[in-house]
């Protein structure tokens, strides 16, 4: 029986809320178990240490802080979940629902994470704030750093305030989102004449997708992080704050990717566990044929 119009949209729509509520899921329950790493690989960005002076540092400041700015990310992640996938989803299935290519794939990735970078930058840069432990005095938790950014005028609010960094975090999402799309649906391919179970398939192209990512994008993540930290600054070049960033780092890229090892186990683990339950739960909401 052929369903109206209405009744089709009414489905489409239930769908789409349903995959933005697992993908929401999923990146939230990642971010709790992974934040710990974060913030060690935050500390590497920003004082360049190894990862025992950085995990000493945040066992110095104790248990209760360990877990300091992980409200924003958690919000934050909770977008990202609800854009990534819905957003991909939908329009790669106004293009071609039974048949895509990694042309179409790649578009509607860089679509999602546009959306990202839009949603999430002001997320991202209360996170940033408050994980700098050079910020606890003036800054010492959420509602300090936003009364701060209202006290700027209008367009500063903007440009050095919430969407300090915004330009970075949009080349990277970008990117990101198209690279992860693309490699994720091509490595879950070359499964699929094996008698692997397909919960170690997801977990398999999200991982390794995740981990080529982040691998990629790690200098501009630490560039980033960089960005984001500073207060009160005039609105920041980039061409000349990622000259300053490379000088910093002793024109060096075992500096520069000093911190990537964390990187890459909190990718594994977070892109594996979002796209094993975002792909098995998709799979059971699909009308059997």
């Amino acid at each position: 029986m052929q369903q109206n119009p209405e009744d089709l949209a009414i489905s489409s729509l239930g769908t789409s809320l349903k995959n933005c509520g697992i993908g929401a899921t999923s990146t939230c329950l990642a971010t709790f178990l992974t934040f710990p790493i974060h913030k060690i690989i935050f500390r590497q960005q920003i004082h360049v240490f190894i990862i025992r002076e950085a995990f000493s540092q945040l066992y110095q400041e104790g248990f209760l802080r360990l877990y300091r700015g992980l409200l924003p990310p958690l919000l934050a992640k909770t977008i990202q979940g609800t854009l990534l996938f819905g957003t991909y989803d939908s329009i790669l299935g106004s293009m071609m629902p039974e048949n895509t290519n990694i042309y179409q794939r790649s578009i509607a990735g860089s679509l999602s994470g546009a959306m990202e970078a839009l949603a999430l930058t002001p997320f991202e840069r209360v996170q940033n704030i408050l994980q700098d432990h050079r910020k606890d005095s003036k800054l010492p938790n959420i509602q300090s750093i936003l009364k701060l950014f209202n006290s700027y005028s209008f367009r500063h609010k903007f440009q050095l305030g919430y969407y300090q960094g915004f330009l970075p975090i949009l080349m990277r999402n970008v990117t990101g989102s198209t690279l992860y799309f693309s490699f994720k649906d091509t490595i879950k391919s070359a499964f699929l004449d094996t008698d692997v179970p397909k919960w170690i398939s997801a977990f398999a192209s999200g991982s390794l997708s995740g981990m080529v990512v982040c691998f990629i994008l790690y200098p501009l993540s630490a560039v980033i992080a960089n960005t984001q930290s500073q207060i009160r600054v005039e609105k920041i070049n980039i061409r000349n704050f990622i000259d300053n960033f490379w000088t910093s780092r002793a024109r060096s890229l075992l500096y520069v990717y000093r911190g990537c090892s964390l990187v890459i186990l909190r990718s594994c683990i977070t892109w594996g566990i979002t796209t094993v339950i975002h792909d098995i739960l998709k799979e059971v909401q699909s009308p059997k044929k």
